[in-house]
């Protein structure tokens, strides 16, 4: 029996702890209704990810026709050497050399919008990041009156712990006397 009121005695105090780091988990985890911060939030990063997407599907597609044309363009200029008609040689030459000069043209103007999306873009994510942090910060602000709450709990129930704790420790004091 005294042994029995001692592995209780042991697992009252284990529980103790346990409450105990129970009250930091739920700090950790707790459910926060944020409201319409937290559903603007949401609808603004999924906006500014789609966003990026989109631009990195335009870099994507500009590298692709900047591959391309590489690749014609070398082509072409091999190909040159295969002409046995000079004046046709040079005819093609010439407009190989006005293709690339309206390519370049047109590939400056891809990459400057391009790069006009990377401060859009930036200034979005730093709109979208503050609302996070917003939202975060009335998330830990709101933990206060629930910890206080909770907090009150759990000593009221680690006192009583420790009562029984001390009550089961007398018991088994009381026994061994006896024995």
């Amino acid at each position: 029996l005294v042994q029995r009121v001692t592995d209780a005695a042991v697992s009252q105090e284990n529980a103790k702890v346990e409450f105990a780091n129970a009250l930091d988990a739920f700090r950790a985890v707790v459910n926060v209704d944020a409201g319409e911060l937290e559903s603007t939030y949401d609808t603004l990063s999924d906006a500014y990810d789609r966003s990026e997407d989109k631009a990195d599907k335009v870099r994507a597609r500009i590298r692709d026709v900047k591959g391309v044309a590489r690749d014609l363009f070398r082509e072409w200029n091999a190909e040159l050497k295969e002409y046995s008609d000079a004046g046709l040689r040079r005819s093609s030459a010439q407009q190989l050399a006005a293709t690339e000069a309206r390519y370049d043209t047109l590939v400056a103007k891809m990459d400057k919008a391009a790069a006009s999306m990377d401060p859009v873009l930036a200034v979005f994510h730093d709109r979208v990041l503050y609302l996070k942090h917003n939202l975060n910060a009335r998330a830990i602000a709101s933990l206060g009156a629930e910890t206080a709450d909770l907090e009150a709990d759990v000593a009221d129930l680690i006192a009583e712990m420790e009562r029984s704790i001390a009550e089961a420790d007398a018991f088994i004091a009381e026994m061994r006397a006896g024995s």
